[in-house]
């Protein structure tokens, strides 16, 4: 049994492997209990772990092999009993951990006859695999079968596009994704009067980590989410703090994120934030609709002497839109 403890308000929330055991190579399972929650905490936990370990966990996968003197996915090679789409079919269901987050390159270069399994692949110093009875092919005769495959670490599905790939290097749909499967289930209990949770979570991994490492690395994951966030606030403080008679609520909103995303999230933002929003008065309002400026993105291709050059909008309508513009968005349409 292992026990660990965190220190959540004035409660101690306590965790313990319940049960683990190893079904297969290639399907660990572990059972953990924690609590105490307060009511309605467990079931929030539960349905954020849940996501983050299936979702958020890097796992290796192959995500091509070079198959020398073949050039068609469904051709078939005299004295190799199974078809080429077969044995990329087999290399895709051998579950491999890796160390490295580079791109790594395996072999396999072997005569028949013989049946060729995982054991059979030359692998580096940072890949291990998982389980190496993992079926590939049978050579029933003495040809030799030559593959270089090409294996990366990620999370989630990559759905490879073949066309982009030459003769004899063949696309392999890549699963980066070391978690089978996660539930879990809450339960109530009293204790010195008051009702607390108990949350229960049932892991399956791929054998390529442990329930337990899985859920460290899910821990670790949803924490690190919201790091940025306690940041944010702590700089948004410390600037207020310096420019106290300014207001920050909404002059900068995209201020703590990188020059490279915080154009993107501008970009998506502004698609989506109508005119209206800018509480402009209803003459430079309606000025705006006819020429079909209904967005802030609208507005983005307008600089100060093209908002001038529409009919009927004024001297102080341009101003109106110039100062919501600066002082709601952080856009200076006057430098445009």
């Amino acid at each position: 049994m292992i026990q660990d403890e965190i220190g959540v308000y004035t409660q101690i929330l306590q965790w313990r492997c319940i049960e683990s055991r190893m079904e297969s190579k290639r399907l660990l399972y572990g059972r953990f209990a924690i609590s105490p929650f307060r009511k309605g905490q467990a079931n929030t936990v539960g349905i954020a772990m849940r996501r983050s370990l299936l979702n958020e966990i890097d796992g290796a996968s192959i995500i091509s092999a070079e198959i020398k003197r073949v050039k068609h996915e469904y051709s078939t090679i005299s004295g190799i009993q199974e078809s080429i789409h077969d044995i990329l079919i087999n290399l895709k269901e051998i579950v491999i951990k890796s160390d490295s987050y580079e791109p790594q390159k395996a072999y396999i270069s072997i005569s028949g006859p013989k049946k060729v399994t995982a054991r059979d692949i030359e692998v580096p110093p940072s890949v291990r695999i998982i389980d190496d009875t993992q079926y590939i092919t049978t050579l029933t005769e003495a040809v030799s079968l030559d593959i270089e495959l090409n294996i990366e670490k990620d999370c989630g599905y990559r759905i490879e596009d073949s066309q982009g790939y030459k003769d004899s290097l063949f696309a392999i749909d890549a699963v980066f994704m070391p978690i089978r499967n996660v539930n879990y289930s809450v339960h109530s209990f009293e204790i010195r009067g008051k009702m607390k949770e108990i949350l229960f979570l049932e892991i399956w991994t791929d054998g390529s980590l442990t329930p337990k490492e899985a859920l460290y690395e899910a821990s670790r994951n949803s924490i690190d989410l919201f790091i940025p966030l306690i940041n944010s606030e702590r700089k948004e403080k410390n600037s207020e703090m310096e420019e106290p008679e300014e207001s920050h609520t909404s002059s900068a909103p995209f201020q703590f994120l990188p020059s490279d995303m915080e154009e993107m999230t501008k970009d998506t933002a502004f698609k989506h934030i109508f005119i209206d929003q800018s509480e402009l008065p209803a003459r430079a309002y309606n000025c705006l609709k006819r020429v079909d400026v209904h967005t802030i993105a609208d507005l983005l291709s307008y600089s100060e002497n093209d908002l001038v050059k529409i009919k009927n909008f004024g001297k102080k309508s341009v101003e109106q839109v110039l100062e919501a513009s600066k002082n709601r968005f952080s856009i200076n349409l006057s430098e445009k």
